[in-house]
Parts: structure tokens; sequence; C-alpha cells
């Protein structure tokens, strides 16, 4: 059943899921908290745990090969530019706000890593982000699983259809994003 695998693996997905993107999968996350699946402030605590290990990852690629990675992936080069010209003014700001830029999510660090902001730094701020940005998101899914509640009495019946369905809507979303990223 697809609600005892979200109670025994919930918190990991959410972790995982948050190294890269998570949007979707703090939304479930959130969604899950409000059902009674998961703890809420475990699920705002794995998203920001993974969210802030992708961006330092992102962040010591760019510090070791950032160059190479602009010449791989020619389409962050005008992103890259752009992070550079915003830390130059809003350092602080900057660093804790790229994880809610949309398209900055993998070049911000990279780019951020090859500027010269010290390591420990670019943590501090990393992790304020994080964890504003994982609470804000799960709290979206709550807030959803909230509203089902509201306009359903009876949500336990379709709370399986209501994961399918974000879950179908973010595989929907992922791929008409890779249609514009090709076309």
């Amino acid at each position: 059943m697809l609600t005892q695998f979200i109670a025994d693996h919930g918190y990991w997905a959410v972790f995982a899921g948050s190294v890269l993107e998570g949007e979707t999968v703090l939304v479930l996350g959130g969604f899950a908290a409000h059902q009674g699946y998961l703890s809420f402030l475990l699920v705002v605590a794995c998203g920001a745990g993974g969210g802030a290990a992708g961006d330092l990852l992102f962040f010591f690629l760019g510090r070791r090969h950032g160059g190479a990675l602009l010449e791989r992936f020619p389409q962050w080069q005008p992103r890259a530019r752009q992070v550079n010209r915003w830390l130059m003014r809003y350092q602080a700001g900057m660093i804790i706000g790229v994880r809610f830029m949309y398209g900055l999510r993998a070049a911000g660090p990279i780019a951020i890593g090859m500027s010269d902001i010290p390591a420990w730094r670019f943590l501090l701020f990393n992790l304020i982000g994080a964890a504003l940005w994982a609470t804000l998101i799960a709290a979206a899914g709550y807030l959803f699983g909230q509203t089902l509640q509201w306009l359903f009495t009876d949500i336990k019946r379709y709370e399986e259809a209501a994961l399918l369905l974000i879950a179908a809507a973010a595989v929907v979303l992922a791929l008409i994003r890779q249609l514009r990223k090709h076309s």
C-alpha cells in the first residue's frame, strides 16, 4: 500500500529528493505529515538537510570544476553571470535566495562556488535558506492536505488518489520543463 510505503520510507525520500530539486517531494511530505504518516518537523528537517547538502555539493563542484562545468553546460553560462552580478551587491541574500529562483538551483551554487566567498559563509547562509525553503514548501503540502480535508469530509478515502495526482502533476511538469529545454 502506498501510504505504508510513505510511512516507512518517506523521510529518506524527502532527503534524497531535496538534494537535487525537492519541491515536489516536499509538497508530498507536507501532505503526508497532514495525514499523520510523517512528522512535519522531520519532513522540514530532512528537506532542509537534503537541500543544503545538494547545494554544498554544487558549491564545491563549482569551486573545483566550475569552468569545466560551464563549458560542458553552456546554457548555465548566462545564469552564472547573472548570479555573479547579484553576488557583488547582495551576497548573503543571494546565497539564501538562490534556491527560490527558478532555473538557478544547480547553476547558482556552482557560480557561488566559483566566487571568492568562503565556504563557511556559504554554508551558514545556505543553511538559513534551506530551512526557510523546506518550511515554506512543506507547509504548502500541509495546507493542501488541510484544504482537501475542508473540501472532502472523508479525506482518508481520497488520500492515495491525491498523492498520485501530486506525483503525476510533478512528472508532467518535469516533462514540460525538459521539452522546453530541448526546443
